[in-house]
């Protein structure tokens, strides 16, 4: 039998039975719909919290902090001999520390952690109201907690506003005793950024501004290197210095493999939602072999071979299955984008950031319809090899 006639035999329930072949497709692309639907729903909250907290930098870097059981601190002599590895390209201490900002008439207790504007990008810390600081200025970034704290008066904007800082350092009296002092910086600083989301009162400051305060040692150095395959040999290597050693990528290899299993457990009950889809399919081409018994028995007189009729009825049942994954490619999109919309609606009304939680890679796609046909073939298959075992001269008598 010739493609086209194979078709256009394929393809007549269609037109003759319109609402059944209709009510079939919507079922399959309503199962399909909700695969994807959830399925969506894992990968765009996976690539939500992992544009969060990841950059290309951050997953190039390592955190390193003092061990329990280090003896060397963490000091610029360390700074040097870390540098001095070739798979390293930056080196950025900080230092964090106890303290006061002052404005107006407003004193609050911070967090002050100074270090330099390559330190925030490499820990993928960003100003969302505002920009990052810049190393060379006045300037400083604060968390949402300290903008909350700070009394404004009418029309008066955070952005701009001028500071007094004050950071809990260590200093030698005239004894020669090294002590704890409040030492407030002789200039003020500017605001020029806010971290919303951030709920501990820290301020970020440029480490090369801070005048009278002298550090022997820092809180934290972050590690940069050339490309993911050095992380693992410098992580060692410093590691083997005695020092505490953690990288981002660790943390997003952790959460990809719960996202994964997330995706798994949603697109299981995706399948439950297309596997009665596929009932109801399997039902509809039982039904169309009982309505057709009669024209099958012609066509086999006629002398159709059993492989026509196979065809016959394996075609329909493959376009169907084809034509119920594009419907539940459409309404899986569009309920996820009708889902998305009314969330970040309810998250504005909240106070909320909007986000978008529905992401579908192309592959996906593609493979979902290609899902759909398959499973369409599979429930054809059945009545089509009985349809192609009937007797000729019963299926002439069947009414």
């Amino acid at each position: 039998m010739k493609l086209p006639d194979l078709i256009i035999l394929s393809t007549r329930m269609f037109y003759t039975r319109r609402m059944r072949t209709f009510l079939t497709i919507l079922g399959i692309g309503i199962g399909i719909g909700a695969i994807l639907f959830l399925v969506s729903l894992g990968y765009g909250l996976q690539r939500a919290l992992l544009s969060q907290i990841t950059s290309s930098a951050a997953l190039l870097s390592l955190d390193v902090v003092q061990g329990e059981k280090t003896v060397a601190p963490l000091d610029g002599r360390l700074v040097e001999k870390i540098k001095a590895f070739p798979e390293v390209t930056e080196v950025v201490p900080m230092v964090s520390s106890r303290g006061q900002i002052s404005f107006e008439d407003t004193t609050a207790d911070v967090v002050v952690s100074a270090t330099s504007a390559l330190f925030l990008n490499l820990s993928n810390i960003k100003a969302s109201v505002g920009s990052e600081f810049l190393d060379n200025r006045k300037e400083v970034i604060i968390s949402d907690a300290i903008s909350k704290s700070i009394d404004l008066k009418e029309g008066t904007a955070i952005i701009g506003a001028q500071i007094t800082l004050s950071m809990l350092a260590a200093t030698i009296n005239e004894e020669g005793i090294e002590q704890l002092n409040l030492i407030t910086q002789p200039e003020k600083f500017s605001i020029v950024g806010i971290i919303e989301g951030d709920s501990s009162p820290t301020i970020f400051v440029p480490i090369s501004q801070l005048t009278g305060v002298n550090f022997d040692s820092y809180s934290q150095i972050k590690v940069k290197v050339g490309s993911t395959d050095q992380l693992e040999p410098v992580r060692n290597r410093i590691i083997e210095m005695g020092f505490v050693v953690a990288a981002l990528s660790d943390i997003v290899d952790q959460a990809n493999k719960v996202f994964n299993i997330l995706q798994i457990i949603l697109a299981i009950f995706g399948v439950v939602a297309l596997v009665v889809s596929a009932i109801g399919m399997f039902n509809t081409m039982t039904i169309a072999l009982m309505e057709r018994t009669h024209e099958v028995g012609i066509m086999k007189s006629l002398g159709a071979a059993r492989s026509d009729i196979m065809s016959m009825f394996v075609t329909e049942a493959v376009i169907m299955g084809f034509l119920g994954g594009i419907v539940g490619l459409i309404v899986g999109f569009f309920g996820g984008q009708l889902f998305n919309f009314l969330l970040n609606i309810l998250a504005k009304n909240l106070g909320g950031k909007t986000v978008d939680i529905f992401y579908t890679p192309l592959w996906f796609a593609v493979t979902i319809v290609i899902f759909s046909t398959v499973v369409g073939f599979v429930t054809g298959v059945w009545p089509a090899r009985r349809a192609a075992r009937l007797n000729p001269l019963e299926a002439v008598k069947y009414k």
